[in-house]
């Protein structure tokens, strides 16, 4: 029997993207219409955001240990979050979790390796752009990263914040992460990673100057494989 898996969603946009390609794509492993049990709990944005605002990140881990004990109680067996930002917390979750997680950063990392990506440009907020989360998993499996000056991550920011969040998808925003893709295509990366999960909305594979890891389907699909128990049964790109 498959596993039962909870989401602890973030921000409805990603968290609804990756909810979508799981339902969906369970149906390549175990057939027409079907997938694994899955439940979604998310707190709002606002509480979360009035945490990373003041740097407080145990108060946002205490969010989703919130929610990860309510999924545990309705019967979900692990725990995916399609959200990378508060990815930042899980020094202070994974310990007190009821709960296995699967690590978004980590699927990525995999991922990239697989494809034998060497330097990934990484986009995100400025807490994912700026922060520890994915320079330490690209660094354990041996991957090099860039990350886009500081003017751009702020306007990158922004255009996730202010409107990606929000269902919000303009050409004015697509071309400035066209653009800034190309900047770290020119600074060597062969890769970039989309490590917001609104961005892969956004910004579709062939709109990108470098391939793409998408980490919010990454993430989905890493989900369907543990809960199957079918490892790699499930295309990547």
């Amino acid at each position: 029997m498959a596993q039962h898996v909870g989401i602890v969603g973030c921000s409805a946009e990603g968290a609804a993207l990756c909810y979508r390609t799981f339902c969906v794509e369970a149906a390549k492993v175990m057939g027409r219409h079907a997938h694994p049990e899955v439940s979604l709990h998310t707190h709002p944005l606002s509480a979360y955001m009035e945490c990373i605002y003041r740097d407080d990140w145990e108060g946002v881990a205490d969010l989703m240990l919130s929610s990860a004990e309510k999924l545990a109680r309705i019967g979900a067996d692990f725990l995916i979050s399609p959200d990378n930002t508060i990815h930042r917390a899980f020094p202070f979750l994974e310990s007190r979790s009821p709960l296995p997680w699967l690590h978004i950063a980590e699927e990525v990392a995999k991922d990239a390796k697989a494809r034998r990506f060497r330097r990934l440009g990484i986009t995100g907020t400025r807490y994912t752009m700026e922060g520890p989360v994915y320079p330490e998993k690209l660094g354990e499996a041996g991957l090099e990263y860039r990350v886009p000056e500081a003017e751009q991550r702020e306007e990158i920011n922004r255009i996730i914040m202010d409107e990606l969040v929000y269902g919000k998808f303009t050409p004015a925003s697509l071309s400035y992460f066209q653009q800034t893709i190309e900047l770290l295509k020119n600074q060597g990366c062969d890769a970039v990673v989309l490590g917001c999960t609104e961005i892969p909305l956004l910004v579709a594979p062939e709109d990108s100057p470098l391939p793409t890891l998408d980490s919010t389907r990454l993430l989905a699909r890493a989900a369907i494989n543990r809960a199957v128990g079918a490892e790699a049964a499930v295309a990547t790109h």
